[in-house]
């Protein structure tokens, strides 16, 4: 089992916590967007309070550990790796809660070429604890808005876990999809299966709209975000995401593997030698 010095060892060394790639300019530029509002960066999420440029720099420095001072408006970004460590234990309790119970749950990412694997690994794991791992809406077209105008994209399924593509770019369980913020999918999947009665997720795991998507709207989710990402963590602060897990989003998807590790040993999950 991987001990938290190691994994926090680890966050570092592959920088998905300490000195991330994300630039303090992206970090502030998303503060900015999402004080007004700007649905590029809100995911899917409506927040009751008001939300300044300082309110959000102060939420982030507590949550994520970034600098809390205005004049710093340059260079890498920083994650403080004993936060991380601290979410992904709350984050393997709800799942460790929700596996106990035996109830259904849906996995999505905005992510797929990064996050694929870890949340795969989870959904088999849950799957083999006896959890309905949700698959609505399978091939149903997203009409998501771009700088580009607006693209449709179509819902699919890899190892459980739900991504959009491109129509006709790969075959349906290929692991190519689409980096996306937007809540529509998760709206979908969720609309898909209340017109069918049910069952709804007791919990959504995933990132960007996937979280934010279904915090809004009432289903408990839990996910990962980068100093970038100010709405997972309002959304956290409101109530509406009851994890959000600061972390770089974007190294290389084999750096994920002994996260995958450390959660599910956290959260009572079997680890299988063939999972990465």
């Amino acid at each position: 089992m991987l001990s938290t010095g190691a994994l926090r060892a680890h966050l570092l060394a592959a920088r998905l916590a300490g000195s991330v790639a994300t630039s303090r300019e992206e970090s502030l530029r998303s503060y900015r967007l999402f004080a007004a509002r700007d649905p590029r960066v809100m995911l899917g999420l409506d927040p009751e309070w008001g939300w300044g440029e300082g309110d959000l720099l102060r939420l982030m420095a507590d949550k994520c550990g970034v600098s809390a001072d205005p004049a710093h408006v340059s260079g890498p970004d920083v994650i403080d790796p004993e936060r991380t460590v601290a979410a992904l234990d709350a984050f393997a309790e709800r799942l460790r809660a929700v596996a106990g119970a035996g109830a259904p749950v849906l996995f999505g990412t905005g992510h797929p070429h990064r996050l694929l694997g870890f949340y795969a690994c989870l959904a088999e794991a849950m799957s083999a604890a006896g959890c309905v791992v949700l698959t609505p809406a399978q091939g149903v077209g997203v009409d998501v808005a771009s700088r580009f105008g607006v693209r449709t994209y179509r819902l699919d399924y890899v190892r459980g876990v739900a991504l959009v593509r491109e129509p006709g770019v790969r075959s349906p369980g290929s692991a190519t999809g689409a980096h996306t913020h937007s809540p529509l999918p998760v709206r979908i999947a969720l609309g898909a299966l209340a017109d069918a009665g049910g069952p709804l997720p007791e919990l959504v795991v995933g990132d960007h709209g996937w979280v934010c998507g279904a915090g809004q709207l009432g289903v408990e989710a839990i996910g990962l975000a980068d100093t970038d990402d100010p709405a997972l963590f309002v959304g956290e602060a409101e109530g509406q995401v009851s994890v959000a897990v600061p972390l770089d989003d974007a190294v290389r998807a084999d750096h994920y593997r002994p996260l995958t590790r450390y959660v599910l040993n956290r959260a009572g999950l079997p680890v299988w030698q063939e999972w990465p």
